[in-house]
Order: C-alpha cells, then sequence, then structure tokens
C-alpha cells in the first residue's frame, strides 16, 4: 500500500509562512507531480512528507498511520533528489547496496535486490564502474536503483531530470513512467517543468505561493482551469489573455487566415518547430497573441492576418481570478 493523506499540514519559518495549510489525498499507485514556479512550496511539500522537514501544524498519514512525528527512516518512503547523491568512491553495485547493508540486510538477499534492481535499470554492464565513469542518465537510474531496494510504499522525486539535457530528459521522463507502471508504486514527482507534468502524471497538483491551487488530471487542469494562474501555467505555449485578462484562449483554438476573421493584426515573429508553427501576433488593443498553425504554415513576419477564435473554447474570468463557469 503507499496511500498519503494530508490534513491541514502547515509550514512556516517565524513570520514566513511556506504552506499556510495543505490537503491532499493521494491513492495506492498514482502518479502526481507537484507543478508550480521555483519558490512555490512544492519541495519543501515533498520534503514535509519524507519528514526531512518539521511541520509546523497539521497531520501526515501514509496507510492510515499518523507519521507526523516519525523521522524519515520510518515512513517506508524512497526519495530520489537531483544532485544523485551517490558515494563517488562507491561503485554501483555497492551503492545500490548501501541502504540495505546499512539495515543489516543477509548479504545473499542484498545480491538479489541489487541483481533485480539493475535488470530492471538495465544496469547490469556498468556494477563494477564508479559513478564518474557514468553518463548523467545512468547515474539517475543508480539512484532510483538504491531507491527500489527498499522495496518502499511510495517513491519521491524532487526534480530528479533537472540536470540532464534536453534530449536525455525525454528518455528518462518515460523511462520514469514505464518503471512506475511496471512496479506499481504510489509515485510523487516535483518539477518546474509543466510539459513534464502533462506528460508523466495521473494527477497534477498545482502549486501558487504554498497554496495548492488545483488538483486533477492533465487534461482537467487544460480543459478546465480554475484560474487564471493555473490557465497561464498550464499548456504550452501559455494560454492567451485579452480585454485585461478577463477572456483566455489558448493559442491551438485561434483560426488564422489572410482572408477574412474577428481579429486583426499584424505577424511579428514566425517560429517553425517541423509539425508545429507558432505564430507571435500584435493584435492591437487585445495585445499580443500567439497563434499555433500547421508547420507548413509560411506567414512571413509583416504579415497582416485575421484570427477566429473558437468561441466554446473561450475561458471566462472574474476580477478574482477565478473562473467564471459558463
Amino acid at each position: 500500500m503507499g496511500t498519503i493523506s494530508l490534513n491541514k499540514v502547515r509550514k512556516a519559518f517565524g513570520d514566513a509562512v511556506i504552506i499556510p495549510g495543505a490537503d491532499l489525498e493521494i491513492k495506492n499507485g498514482e502518479f502526481v507531480v507537484f507543478v508550480g514556479p521555483s519558490g512555490c512550496g512544492k519541495s519543501t511539500l515533498l520534503r514535509l512528507i519524507a519528514g526531512l522537514e518539521d511541520m509546523t501544524s497539521g497531520e501526515i498519514k501514509i496507510d492510515g498511520n499518523d507519521v507526523t512525528d516519525t523521522p524519515p527512516s520510518g515512513r517506508g518512503l524512497a526519495m530520489v533528489f537531483q544532485s544523485y547523491a551517490l558515494y563517488p568512491h562507491m561503485t554501483v553495485r555497492n551503492n545500490i547496496a548501501f541502504p540495505l547493508k546499512m539495515a543489516k540486510m543477509p548479504q545473499a538477499e542484498i545480491d538479489q535486490k541489487v541483481n533485480h534492481a539493475a535488470q530492471t535499470l538495465n544496469l547490469n554492464d556498468y556494477l563494477e564502474r564508479r559513478p564518474g565513469q557514468l553518463s548523467g542518465g545512468q547515474r539517475q537510474r543508480v539512484a532510483i536503483g538504491r531507491a527500489i531496494v527498499r522495496n518502499p510504499k511510495a517513491f519521491l522525486f524532487d526534480e530528479p531530470l533537472s540536470n540532464l539535457d534536453a534530449a536525455l530528459r525525454v528518455n528518462m521522463r518515460i523511462f520514469i513512467m514505464q518503471l512506475h507502471k511496471d512496479l506499481g508504486s504510489t509515485s510523487i514527482y516535483v518539477t518546474h517543468d509543466q510539459v513534464e507534468a502533462m506528460t508523466m502524471a495521473d494527477r497534477i497538483v498545482v502549486l501558487n505561493k504554498g497554496h495548492i491551487e488545483q488538483v486533477g488530471s492533465p487534461l482537467e487542469l487544460y480543459n478546465k482551469p480554475d484560474s487564471l494562474f493555473v490557465a497561464g501555467f498550464i499548456g504550452s505555449p501559455k494560454m492567451n489573455f485579452v480585454e485585461n485578462d478577463t477572456i483566455g484562449i489558448r493559442p491551438e483554438h485561434i483560426e488564422i487566415s489572410e482572408k477574412r476573421g474577428e481579429w486583426q493584426g499584424k505577424v511579428l515573429l514566425s517560429e517553425h518547430l517541423g509539425s508545429d508553427t507558432f505564430l507571435h501576433i500584435d493584435a492591437g488593443a487585445r495585445g499580443r497573441l500567439t497563434v499555433r498553425a500547421s508547420g507548413e504554415n509560411t506567414f512571413a513576419p509583416g504579415t497582416n492576418v485575421w484570427m477566429t477564435p473558437d468561441k466554446s473554447r473561450m475561458h471566462y474570468f472574474g476580477k478574482d481570478g477565478r473562473t467564471i463557469r459558463k
């Protein structure tokens, strides 16, 4: 089992409130992603769950048991850090085995668990190497292997791909998703990258200045954001806001033409990405808009164009920044 429950979890440093009061239920086997901009409290919330930070008030339960005052070693969780945190003088085998040796597990059982983790992570050929002889992706797999052998109730990932280049991040993202599916364990994953959140999560927790803005599946947050903040954060490129932010429309929900339409504008810049072209358009009083067009689009900077928004896909917001449901 790996259910995790947060009840009014609060964290403050003196007068500085980081987490004002978080309530959240995570089901067994879920892949939940905490996402938000830098300083929003997502890593702090993860560390509170892990027991690496003391709560100011509130309650955390794992599998129904109150672990609020339980040290990290007693919570049955395994954490994978951004920095890998490997011992440079140890081989891959010994790095993976380290938590088991600390627990004084019999050597035969350690060998069995390490070999199984190495096979799962495709590390069999690297067991006698040291971290300095590995690529960034291989080192992160070793760190994951060290977590796997503990057979935790849940995995906690704190921005594990931030140190990798773009291509390797994509490969590791797919790898972690497949690993989660194979293991069936609960996973909580922290990232500032909303593309990672959208592609990996069963449910996304969007944080803003310590507050949980919205919780839902990727498509729920994309199609029905509860606020201006969620609408602007989820989706790439971000949503367009017009009429003093009271109306939102995504770049892919605007039709563009040189002949006719509802809004007039001039192309400022074209970003050609192969399958898509993103057009940045000066729409006069409506501001600067982004429109997603086909990759074959040939609108050059300076071209006068017309835009027609799909009214059924428009989002409306009140003065308080909350969504007005139509």
